[in-house]
């Protein structure tokens, strides 16, 4: 953000102010760790309560990693099923569950005029869940995200980091970081639900996404050996 300052094409842009550039820093630290946090906590849950897709995952963890090798950034991004199943985590559990935006003018889209200074919220977590647009969406299918299905999926009813020029700044710093940690944890170990996971989970979707009671699971070591978590 600093060299956008500096740079000789400022022509073609508009530079961010010094203050703009500790908001957007602030940003990143503040909206990047609770949302990042409560993703993988859903995931987790997730592979507790489908030890199926779990297994498949560690399979694919530990063809791509073998020996419990460190991840590296070109690999990472080769995996297709982690991709799939952080897409349809993030789908079912989106942390932002509605996205709000002002409009800065007058405007009309598709026959709708909306005046300047309208707040419209799009709500991602209800369209995450439509059955029209996605057959039983309560359900968990990380095919949803296959390589064959994923580009019969509309962009604008797929929003856990919203769309447009006005995105998350810190999308791929947070899609990343949480592949990086889907990978080493199941490495090393493997989730159970337990007598006090609360199946099915309930939700409260006011403001971010998170569940109404701390989520229980059981860590197991992958030789075996059982711990409480």
């Amino acid at each position: 953000m600093i060299n956008s300052q500096n740079s000789e094409e400022t022509d073609s842009h508009k530079a961010m102010s010094d203050l703009e550039i500790v908001a957007q820093s602030i940003i990143f630290i503040f909206a990047g760790y609770e949302t990042t946090s409560s993703s993988l906590s859903f995931l987790m849950y997730i592979l507790a309560t489908h030890p199926d897709i779990q297994q498949k995952l560690q399979e694919e963890i530990d063809a791509t990693f073998p020996n419990k090798a460190p991840p590296t950034y070109d690999a990472l991004t080769q995996m297709a099923y982690l991709d799939m199943v952080l897409n349809e985590s993030l789908r079912l559990f989106p942390i932002a569950g509605r996205i709000e935006r002002m409009c800065k003018k007058d405007v009309e889209v598709n026959g709708v005029f909306i005046p300047k200074g309208t707040v419209v919220m799009v709500p991602s977590f209800a369209l995450h869940r439509d059955s029209a647009y996605w057959p039983e969406p309560e359900e968990f299918r990380p095919e949803r995200f296959s390589k064959k299905n994923k580009g019969n999926i509309n962009p604008y009813v797929y929003l856990p980091f919203g769309a447009g020029p006005r995105n998350c700044i810190g999308m791929r710093f947070a899609i990343i970081s949480m592949k990086l940690a889907v990978i080493r944890v199941p490495q090393n170990f493997s989730f159970k639900s337990c007598k006090e996971t609360q199946i099915p989970l309930e939700i409260d979707s006011q403001g971010l996404t998170k569940p109404q009671r701390p989520i229980v699971l059981k860590i197991k070591l992958r030789d075996e050996t059982l711990s409480g978590a």
